[in-house]
């Protein structure tokens, strides 16, 4: 029987980042299915207020850029109130509320409390938001609990990407009721790999037989850049034949810029297509970060034979859940990430059993076949 979901996501493609992806993908599986599916998300990027694509009805509420973007307020003027109106004349099965620490996402909770429909709200982080700012990362710490606490008026069924998010949620004193995890369309994938002509070693000269380690996600402090590339360069000074390719737009963007060499190579944001082609031509996918939920690409470079060297943050144990999956380090220092990359480069043996246990956990676990079949049992 078909059925009508609303989510409510406070940033959505083109925006990038995970969380955007987690509403897409899932959208669109829910489609597939046979259900309709309405993304209520902010204005961003001011686009216009209400298109369809791929099948997705989409409303772009008016708000304020904090952040660079990363924070959007929501502004509840004249369109705001027109695009509620129209939104309380629909019918919905179900609202999902992707993060809980947005205005956007409380206005999503008493919305769908206000119009008597079930309500999730689905976790998607494993620590605080931080602006490397200690008195701001205070101030925003002590904001988290405050709206955290508000969505608890109206939304009680909590669940998270990962169950790593499901314990961070208990720092709230939410016990979560389940786990939506993120995932990959790997039929999608594997057409991809399929039809995508390998072109970045090529382009930048890159041997088959030379190491190709890749980065992929917003250029953020917190993803472990400076790590990443401190650790390749201490490689480079005993071994040539290993290059960096970082993709991916944000804070970093500049910096990155400047540390290029002729083996750290910027890559800007590239589009889906072109990410999966990228991680196919790579070795290893490295993703130092100290803060995540489930990353979406820790998932994608699963999916295309990557060997994977990350941090003990989300999902990452739920994915590499021993030492013969990949390498997961406790932290992001510069020599931690240094000595692991140097262990995977050191054996093609151990990569290869790596990628072949990893890409079968993914497949048995983490597709949006799965995800989207026990939302729809909810």
């Amino acid at each position: 029987m078909s059925k009508t979901y609303c989510i409510f996501a406070a940033q959505y493609l083109p925006h990038l980042g995970g969380v955007e992806r987690y509403t897409y993908n899932l959208s669109k599986k829910l489609i597939e299915k046979g259900n309709k599916v309405v993304v209520v998300t902010s204005n961003v990027q001011g686009l216009v207020a209400y298109e369809k694509i791929e099948g997705v009805e989409i409303y772009r509420m008016p708000c304020i850029n904090l952040l660079d973007g990363r924070y959007p307020v929501l502004k509840f003027n004249r369109e705001f109130r027109k695009i509620h109106r129209i939104l309380r004349q629909k019918k919905f099965d179900m609202v999902v509320v992707n993060t809980r620490f947005y205005i956007h996402s409380v206005y999503g909770q008493w919305f769908a409390k206000n119009k008597g429909v079930r309500c999730i709200t689905i976790d998607h982080g494993t620590s605080h938001l931080s602006v490397h700012n200690k008195f701001l990362d205070v101030v925003g710490d002590v904001y988290e609990h405050i709206i955290t606490k508000v969505g608890q008026i109206f939304c009680k069924d909590y669940y998270g990407v990962s169950n790593a998010c499901n314990e961070w949620l208990k720092h709230f004193h939410i016990t979560a009721k389940g786990t939506l995890y993120n995932a990959v369309d790997l039929e999608q994938i594997e057409t991809l790999k399929r039809n995508i002509a390998p072109k970045y070693r090529e382009q930048h000269g890159i041997r088959e037989q030379d190491i190709v380690i890749t980065f992929v996600g917003r250029l953020l402090e917190e993803k472990g850049i400076p790590s990443l590339i401190k650790a390749v360069k201490k490689i480079h000074k005993k071994n040539r034949q290993v290059y960096l390719f970082i993709a991916g737009d944000g804070d970093l963007e500049r910096y990155v810029e400047r540390e290029a060499t002729a083996n750290i190579i910027p890559l800007g944001r590239l589009a889906f297509e072109d990410v999966i082609g990228l991680l196919n031509e790579s070795d290893i996918f490295c993703l130092p970060s100290f803060s995540e939920g489930f990353s979406t690409s820790l998932l994608e470079a699963a999916a295309c034979g990557c060997y994977i060297v990350t941090t003990k943050r989300g999902g990452a144990k739920e994915l590499l859940i021993n030492d013969e999956y990949g390498s997961v380090i406790e932290d992001n220092a510069a020599d931690k990430v240094y000595h692991a990359l140097v262990q995977a480069i050191k054996s093609d043996e151990k990569r290869s059993k790596a990628v072949r246990l990893t890409y079968d956990y993914l497949a048995r676990n983490f597709t949006w076949e799965n995800t989207s079949e026990r939302l729809r049992r909810l």
